[in-house]
């Protein structure tokens, strides 16, 4: 963990650190050793054990002496964040009408970091090996909704977004040049939506469409997620993309109609 040099002097180191530890633990690395989460977050191993004893006490984390990983209470961190969007609120009913409509799962996610985080999601069927709950996040580059998220960066967020992001490879088939992932992202850009085929996980195959404030900057991206053995690239162009541009018109229009913004989940 890179500590910047221009930090004022109100930052308060330790708060930050602290921080730093619990996004150590991920989807990915749910459970981690004092070691792992030393070297994920730069911190010594002293130092680590001092944070990670620290969250135990607090209930935000729980170990049975050599693994650690989250408890459910640090949701807390996250809920008055999200529970204060008026997003999650008005897409979910669209999200279970597009889901009763093409029987596939749904979500609706914003762009943090290099990361996409779900505010919203209704699922038919457990496709991928990780459960996705609200507040799940995963890399943007191999992900439908993180493209179209990207795509829609203005052009100096997206340099900076490309210069610091680790392109990692999930499967053989992910995308991890940063030349042609702005490639893609012109392309994705330039026809309105993105798809993603089996980059973040084999088997699994997802398209995804912008969702636009009143001011028309994109915000948020709403997505409808298959398995690769029912669902092909080209069925998925005639028969998901439709119906999913219909739902996010339909979240936009109701998130215009309302006078409610997403403009802070761009946070």
């Amino acid at each position: 963990m890179v500590e910047p040099a221009d930090r004022g002097s109100d930052h308060v180191q330790s708060l930050a650190r602290g921080l730093a530890v619990i996004r150590a633990f991920s989807a990915a690395a749910p459970e981690l050793t004092l070691s792992e989460v030393a070297r994920a977050t730069g911190l010594t191993r002293a130092a680590a054990r001092r944070f990670l004893l620290t969250l135990v006490d607090l209930g935000y984390v729980r170990t049975d002496g050599r693994l650690f990983a989250l408890s459910p209470r640090v949701l807390e961190l996250g809920y008055a964040y999200l529970s204060s969007l008026s997003l999650p609120e008005v897409a979910e009913p669209h999200l279970e009408r597009l889901v009763a409509e093409v029987h596939e799962s749904a979500s609706v996610a914003v762009l943090d970091g290099e990361d996409v985080v779900y505010v919203s999601r209704v699922a038919t069927s457990r496709i991928m090996r990780v459960t996705i709950n609200i507040g799940t996040r995963f890399p943007a580059h191999c992900t439908s909704m993180g493209r179209v998220l990207l795509a829609w960066l203005p052009a100096e967020q997206l340099d900076a977004y490309l210069d610091r992001a680790e392109l990692r490879a999930f499967t053989a088939r992910t995308v991890t040049s940063p030349g042609a992932l702005r490639a893609e992202l012109e392309r994705i850009r330039s026809q309105g939506w993105a798809m993603v085929d089996q980059e973040l996980e084999e088997g699994l195959r997802s398209i995804a469409v912008p969702i636009r404030e009143r001011s028309g900057r994109v915000t948020a991206a709403m997505n409808v997620s298959s398995h690769a053995s029912r669902t092909t690239a080209e069925s998925a162009r005639r028969d998901l993309l439709p119906p999913l541009l219909a739902a996010a018109a339909r979240v936009e229009a109701d998130l215009r109609a309302t006078g409610a913004t997403s403009a802070a989940l761009s946070r």
